[in-house]
């Protein structure tokens, strides 16, 4: 069974999508209908803008959720998932690409997220890093021993988390952790703590957006940050949905159940192979690609 999957925040580079537009008639009519969704040209950054322009937070998400939805249109025939899942802002190019939800819905809630996002990253300063080289129940209860906002916020493989929160809170984090053995514990350049409870913010103000949109049934499931096993219920799809920003991105687990319920492969659609990687370190005899034109 071929599992795809989508990357999230992070993945952008220089010229992502130019390749698209150039060669595909259907690519070139999407990014343009993105232009006029968002209201500017989105499609001058991601072809022509710096490394430091991509990181607009206005940017950033419709970038990659965009590089990663056209690709998979693209593919046309060739584009038959069994299975997908999203990381973080993944999850809303997944739901595209099995037809739970309509491009422009989609890349309007993407919109409203990133905004959102940036927003609550302005109340508290907050940020996140990664862990490496420890069990997650260690990292689990070494956040909750520590005084203010700190938890596990994504769950990329085994041995490998990232913690997000308040950052006193994630720095007294990183020196604890490397006590307790960590190889490294890592602070990352991020606008603030995604995946917390500093998100509530930006979740109460997306819920509203996402509980107005129409979520169709999907053409095969979808594996979702939050619930790590097969949804097919649109309602259930959007319940979990909401609760996304404040909930962790539990990789590892979505991972290892596409697998146990039947994946041969996972092909990675979207600027990147991070995800790739991922599925390697849950499973180093898992077959894995990109999505090419």
């Amino acid at each position: 069974m071929k599992a795809y999957v989508f990357p999230g925040q992070g993945a952008q580079f220089s010229g992502m999508g130019a390749d698209l537009y150039e060669k595909s008639a259907e690519a070139k009519d999407l990014f343009e209908r993105a232009n006029e969704i968002l209201g500017f040209s989105i499609t001058e950054t991601m072809f022509s803008g710096s490394a430091e322009d991509l990181k607009q937070t206005k940017v950033t998400q419709p970038a990659v959720f965009l590089h990663s939805v056209i690709l998979s249109k693209v593919l046309g025939a060739d584009f038959k998932p069994d299975m997908v899942a999203g990381h973080s802002l993944g999850e809303f190019s997944a739901l595209v690409a099995n037809n739970t939800l309509e491009f422009e819905d989609a890349l309007k809630l993407v919109s409203q997220r990133a905004l959102a996002m940036q927003k609550a990253c302005e109340i508290t300063p907050s940020t996140m890093a990664a862990v490496l080289g420890l069990e997650d129940e260690l990292v689990e209860s070494v956040c909750a021993e520590i005084e203010g906002t700190v938890v596990a916020a994504n769950y990329n493989c085994p041995g490998q988390l990232v913690i997000s929160g308040e950052v006193a809170a994630v720095e007294k984090a990183c020196e604890e952790l490397k006590e307790r053995g960590a190889k490294r514990a890592l602070l990352l350049p991020v606008g603030g703590a995604f995946h917390s409870p500093l998100m509530e913010p930006a979740r109460k103000e997306l819920a509203a957006a996402i509980e107005a949109t129409n979520f169709k049934n999907p053409s095969c499931p979808i594996y979702q940050n939050v619930s790590t096993t097969a949804v097919t219920d649109p309602v259930e799809i959007q319940k979990n949905l909401v609760f996304q920003l404040t909930a962790p991105v539990k990789w590892t687990q979505s991972v290892q159940n596409m697998i146990k319920d039947g994946a041969t492969s996972f092909t990675e659609v979207g600027p990147g192979k991070v995800l790739q990687g991922l599925v390697k370190k849950v499973d180093r005899k898992m077959e894995t690609a990109s999505a090419e034109i």
